[in-house]
């Protein structure tokens, strides 16, 4: 998916469609995380309506907390994971995002130092 060393830097429009594919793919990612996480807390909660779950689970999501707490023992160890499970997320959806930015800094930096070593060989 992405150009190595010894290729050019990619155009701005085929890297704006680079950027769009993460950002879709990390839209997804967040969404299947509450999707399953809303059902999960159905599940186990039994009694709470979707629209309380969905709150509960992006407050959580978001780092707020939950608004509402579960009454079984088996929901708050849901939420705690689901809270651990958050974090983890956020870090992995940062790195999707920057992925592309960091990949083109590093490639242009990559292109000027093969530059740099051509021109010193013929200097010497």
């Amino acid at each position: 998916m992405y150009e190595s060393r010894s290729e050019g830097v990619i155009t701005r429009g085929r890297f704006v469609v680079r950027m769009f594919i993460h950002v879709v793919l990390a839209f997804a990612f967040i969404l299947v995380s509450l999707l399953c996480s809303i059902l999960g807390y159905m599940w186990i909660e039994e009694g709470v309506k979707w629209y309380d779950a969905a709150l509960n689970m992006a407050m959580i999501a978001s780092g707020i907390g939950p608004t509402m707490l579960p009454v079984t023992v088996e929901g708050k160890v849901f939420l705690a994971l689901y809270g651990a499970y958050t974090s983890v997320v956020f870090v992995a959806i940062l790195g999707l995002l920057m992925a592309p930015i960091l990949h083109r800094i590093l490639h242009v930096f990559h292109l000027d130092d093969d530059a740099n070593e051509g021109n010193d060989e013929n200097q010497g």
